[in-house]
């Protein structure tokens, strides 16, 4: 049994990169081979990818998910959006001294004012928010919301932050989170890897506040996921099919597109469209579809942690991420990149969708 204990390691606070690197492709990169460690910066990344292999990236876009506003009743409200239903209607997270109830309303920047319609979510984490009067979530999030950085990095939103926790590739709105692994790729590096021959295609995974929600449960075999939106077109299930038959690699830029390719092939065939995933991966995983992973560093006890060691080995990433420590890598969002190949490992816990 994997408890969440196996899945902890030591971080110096020092490590977390509270900024990005100078340049989007001037981070590190831990490239692993088999139980090889070596030590590159990303821009390496260009000869590391083979002609004719592909790079699946996901494309979503962060919106500008955190407000502040009162209560109708006056209290003070921190509120973080995990999904925007429609012009109309929003799930989010609240922050208050007491929670809102249902039926009551809050004001958001003087100029959004919701009703709290009710809890969602498995432990009714999440409240269901109504707009009140006329206009459009999506332009009034836009327009008085900031973006959302992660709770480990300790500023607040600078100009910078704007266009670095955006990839250059964004294009449709609805992640609460970056996919951080795409925040390395730039427009020039883009062009270079097409130009050898390496074949890239997109997905769309919208990243929820669930992302940052610590494992309560210390037998993983209890803990349940939040779910995501994901859209993987036509065009990006063919390229893969092709890539196939070429006997390239299907490379994942990122956990979030490998959860949405691994997610659409559960029954088997890899299928397009959009859907939901709660998919939950674990050591012992038999994974379908993607053959490499280019990733940031996780956190201590994370589901993402979970899914790195399912996919290269728990010996290995532990191995990784000590070595990581002790040569000062640059951990989590705006940190530094590993490069890892997948292994097989004999199935120790289930796995959902």
């Amino acid at each position: 049994m994997l408890t969440l204990d196996d899945f902890d390691f030591n971080l110096p606070p020092e490590l977390i990169a509270q900024h990005p690197a100078g340049e989007r492709t001037a981070s590190r990169l831990l490239h692993i081979d088999g139980k090889t460690l070596h030590d590159r910066h990303f821009s390496e990344i260009l000869t590391l990818i083979a002609p004719g292999d592909l790079l699946v990236f996901n494309d979503t876009r962060v919106i500008k998910a955190r407000l502040y506003g009162k209560k109708e009743s006056g209290g003070q409200i921190e509120v973080m959006i995990e999904r925007i239903v429609d012009a109309r209607h929003v799930v989010a997270q609240i922050r208050a001294s007491k929670s809102p109830k249902p039926g009551s309303r809050i004001i958001l920047d003087e100029a959004i004012t919701l009703t709290v319609t009710g809890r969602t979510g498995e432990q009714s984490e999440f409240f269901a928010l109504e707009l009140v009067g006329n206009g459009d979530l999506w332009a009034l999030v836009e327009a008085h919301g900031r973006l959302p950085l992660p709770p480990y990095i300790t500023h607040a939103v600078e100009g910078d932050d704007e266009k670095r926790y955006q990839t250059v590739f964004a294009r449709h709105p609805g992640a609460v989170a970056a996919p951080t692994a795409g925040l390395h790729f730039d427009e020039s590096m883009l062009a270079q890897l097409e130009e050898r021959g390496v074949v890239l295609a997109w997905l769309t995974l919208h990243v929820g506040a669930g992302t940052f929600q610590p494992v309560r449960v210390h037998d993983l075999a209890e803990h349940r996921m939040h779910a995501e939106r994901f859209d993987i077109p036509q065009a990006t299930i063919d390229a893969i099919a092709r890539t196939r038959a070429r006997g390239g690699k299907v490379i994942a830029v990122g956990t979030t597109s490998l959860r949405a390719l691994e997610a659409a092939a559960q029954k088997g065939e890899l299928n397009s469209g959009a859907a939901e995933t709660e998919i939950f991966i674990t050591p012992g995983y038999a994974f379908r579809v993607v053959d490499r992973l280019i990733t940031n560093f996780h956190l201590p006890k994370s589901t993402l942690l979970m899914l790195v060691s399912a996919f290269a080995g728990t010996d290995t990433i532990r191995a990784a991420y000590a070595h990581a420590v002790a040569k000062h890598y640059r951990f989590f969002s705006y940190g530094d990149a590993m490069l890892l190949s997948r292994t097989n490992q004999v199935s120790q816990t289930p796995h959902r969708s």
